[in-house]
């Protein structure tokens, strides 16, 4: 099956959305569709990420742009890969990342870095699948703010 993935524009926030509520509710997170919408709508309107979308809104995948410092590269955060439910194990996901390491050589990146929940067994699978080697060298530490 091939899946039609494109980088998403504002004409898209209504789709996107959705997905995004429905991907902040797979990580515990409340329902908050205005939220949502005027999330995504500030980083595409201030160019802060990249939104790929699969499909009529069967998925999408959101980059931030990072730097290594000692590489002396750009790098991007794949922060965000969700599926809708009904579309899952179609390859909507595989043809996201595929888009994500694309649009990364073409500007010129190191690589691409993401981080997933220890107990997501699938999108493990899948990231091995697609050449992604869990990082040994060094650890990831958090400050978490609050809000």
């Amino acid at each position: 099956m091939t899946v039609n993935v494109r980088r998403a524009t504002l004409a898209d926030l209504d789709s996107l959305a959705v997905l995004f509520d429905a991907y902040r509710q797979f990580y515990a997170q409340p329902a908050d569709m205005p939220g949502a919408r005027a999330f995504l709508e500030a980083r595409l309107a201030n160019a802060e990420s990249v939104i790929f979308i699969a499909g009529d809104a069967a998925g999408f995948t959101q980059l931030y742009p990072l730097f290594t410092s000692v590489g002396m590269r750009r790098l991007w955060l794949l922060n965000d890969l969700y599926v809708a439910g009904d579309q899952r194990r179609g390859g909507v996901a595989s043809a996201l990342m595929n888009a994500a390491h694309a649009h990364a050589a073409e500007t010129g990146a190191a690589g691409v870095l993401l981080e997933t929940g220890k107990t997501n067994a699938p999108a493990q699978a899948l990231y091995r699948k697609l050449g992604y080697r869990r990082n040994e060298v060094t650890d990831f530490w958090f400050l978490e703010l609050g809000e």
